[in-house]
């Protein structure tokens, strides 16, 4: 079976493959959509990666595209995941910690231009939300797709938000959010996309989507949508021998203010190093008394 790991401050855990796929999860709620099905691993939270002049395209882990890379490596750590990659003159790594205070995952995506060209590069992030049991996902995807509602947040750049509506008294409700942290000229070039038949067009799959096919740009869609997905897209230039990194958090709240105030926190510069740096010393304290 393919090689597991399982991050979690207990709250909210994320669950990731070697290939990238996998779940997030709070307390007794899915996050985002996965099923179990270890031929195809092909469902979780991902990055596209599409240079703009050959308009070819491929993804940050080996799912869900599937594209072979040059080099591979996934390697798991106690407080994260990371997934390296060569594909020709581009080098990317992939870094994933779930945050021990906040109830959070931050992805950050580092990108080396090793070759003598610049290059521009086009981002694209995807998850399917759920704010629901698993089992109640699997049971009535559709029915429980009903009560989730998608909003980008204009006065946050690059921030996008979904809400569950309680279905019964006992149920509280519950707020996602997804957001991307970059320097301004990157933000600048930021498209959303809430809707998956949006996204994958008809008869569409997740290893070659509508919306990266060369040329297309995400609809900016939100609000009611049948099948609510986050889609973040943002653009790039590396320079010849250039680095750079975005990073891609997705995030719960009990509230629309308190996944706001932590929209805020982790579009911040330096976020990931802190919540790594904390995640690490989370990570030991755990680790001590075993």
């Amino acid at each position: 079976g393919p090689v597991v790991h399982l991050l979690s401050n207990r709250r909210y855990a994320v669950m990731v493959t070697a290939a990238g796929g996998g779940y997030s999860a709070w307390n007794e709620r899915a996050v985002t959509r996965w099923r179990e099905d270890p031929t195809r691993d092909a469902l979780g939270s991902f990055v596209y990666i599409a240079d703009v002049a050959s308009g070819r395209h491929w993804s940050a882990t080996f799912q869900p595209t599937a594209v072979p890379p040059d080099t591979y490596e996934a390697h798991f750590a106690e407080e994260r995941a990371s997934w390296s990659r060569q594909d020709g003159e581009l080098h990317s790594t992939l870094e994933l910690v779930v945050l021990p205070t906040d109830d959070a995952e931050l992805r950050r995506l580092t990108l080396h231009n090793r070759g003598s060209e610049p290059r521009t590069l086009e981002l694209t992030s995807y998850a399917e939300v759920v704010l629901a049991p698993h089992a109640a996902d699997v049971a009535h995807r559709a029915f429980s797709n009903l009560f989730v509602r998608t909003e980008w947040v204009a006065e946050r750049r690059g921030t996008l938000l979904a809400n569950r509506r309680p279905r019964g008294l006992d149920e509280l409700p519950l707020w996602a959010g997804h957001c991307v942290a970059a320097g301004g000229d990157v933000l600048d070039t930021v498209q959303y996309e809430t809707d998956r038949a949006r996204f994958l067009g008809r008869n569409g799959e997740l290893h070659a989507p509508l919306a990266l096919q060369p040329g297309r740009a995400l609809s900016n869609s939100a609000g009611t949508v049948l099948d609510p997905v986050f889609s973040l897209r943002v653009r790039l230039t590396l320079a010849p021998g250039e680095s750079r990194a975005v990073t891609f958090a997705t995030f719960v709240g009990p509230t629309r203010e308190a996944a706001l105030a932590l929209a805020d926190l982790l579009r911040q510069g330096g976020c990931f190093e802190r919540a790594a740096m904390q995640a690490w010393t989370y990570a030991r304290a755990g680790l001590h008394p075993l």
